[in-house]
């Protein structure tokens, strides 16, 4: 297995670039211009222990990240969080005019704001590389003042309002990135629909099959990994298309499928949960009473 180079600090990546010491010790922005694109990553894979937003203009090239590879195309942003692995790819094509920005910020510099409560929150530090964002002409210009209004608030002389003003600046753009996103699902949602009849497709599929008995209750994260998604991206795809969530899909389409064993055989309750893939009955029973307000003995009497 290839060796995985760890970077902990927002230093150690201008060391390792080669570029001037970082005027902010836990945040910086890194224009991409062709220095930085030439720049020879090697054969490694790369860990890092803080957040990144980039942005990449009139490039293209490979991300790998995990066993997906995703293909920049035109103002493509994406998102990573602290301890997420990639590798860099030495294949980028990128016109005269290629630009970008990478924003770096450690979980220390927001740890003790409200942004460091809810950074959670944004699920699309969660997404794969290939579920990037894809931002309009507007978009980016958007995005790329407000980085640069961090940038010239940390290298101006930093005083005790800098950190607030650069973590309110950070959390605009991520506000602005979800807001971005949902518009995304929504000029998407003929594509959305077409997943969403194969995520039900799956469904059935897999409780059709001996799966459910060798591998368990059907799981979201089976789901998104047949679909070649995060589970993050699919469960905002569905929320997004249905208003509810790809769990509340997968236990409806389990309590439907009871329902019709329950009423349409003389098999045990304990034989029907673990023909629906529980380890315990005991589990099976407490989520049909929850969905049904009812036991699944309950049931069967009524009918």
């Amino acid at each position: 297995m290839k060796e995985i180079i760890r970077i902990k600090s927002i230093s150690e990546v201008h060391t390792f670039l080669g570029l001037k010491k970082p005027k902010h010790p836990l945040v910086s922005v890194l224009p991409i211009d062709k220095r930085m694109l030439n720049f020879d990553y090697g054969d490694h894979r790369y860990t890092f222990d803080f957040f990144q937003i980039s942005l990449k203009i009139g490039i293209k090239g490979t991300l790998i990240y995990g066993r997906n590879s995703y293909d920049f195309q035109e103002g493509t942003l994406t998102f990573m969080k602290p301890n997420q692995v990639i590798k860099v790819e030495k294949n980028e094509e990128y016109e005269a005019n290629a630009s970008g920005w990478t924003l770096l910020f450690h979980p220390d510099f927001i740890r003790k704001s409200e942004l460091g409560l809810t950074i959670e929150q944004y699920s699309f530090f969660n997404y794969s590389v290939y579920e990037a964002l894809h931002l309009s002409d507007d978009e980016k210009q958007t995005l790329t003042e407000l980085v640069q209004k961090i940038e010239k608030e940390y290298h101006q002389n930093i005083d005790r309002y800098s950190q607030e003003i650069i973590i309110a600046n950070i959390e605009m753009i991520l506000k602005y990135c979800k807001r971005y996103y949902d518009r995304q699902f929504y000029t998407r949602t003929n594509l959305n629909k077409d997943w969403i009849a194969k995520f039900e497709q799956l469904m059935s599929d897999y409780y059709h099959s001996e799966k459910p008995q060798a591998l368990g209750v059907l799981s979201v994260k089976y789901c998104a990994n047949e679909l070649a998604m995060s589970s993050n991206y699919l469960g905002d795809l569905i929320k997004k298309e249905t208003g509810r969530s790809a769990k509340d899909h997968i236990q409806d389409y389990i309590i439907e499928r009871a329902k019709t064993q329950i009423i349409g055989s003389n098999a045990s309750v304990s034989e029907i949960a673990y023909s629906l893939g529980f380890e315990y009955p005991q589990s099976f029973n407490k989520l049909f009473k929850a969905r049904t307000g009812m036991s699944p003995r309950t049931y069967r009497g009524m009918n």
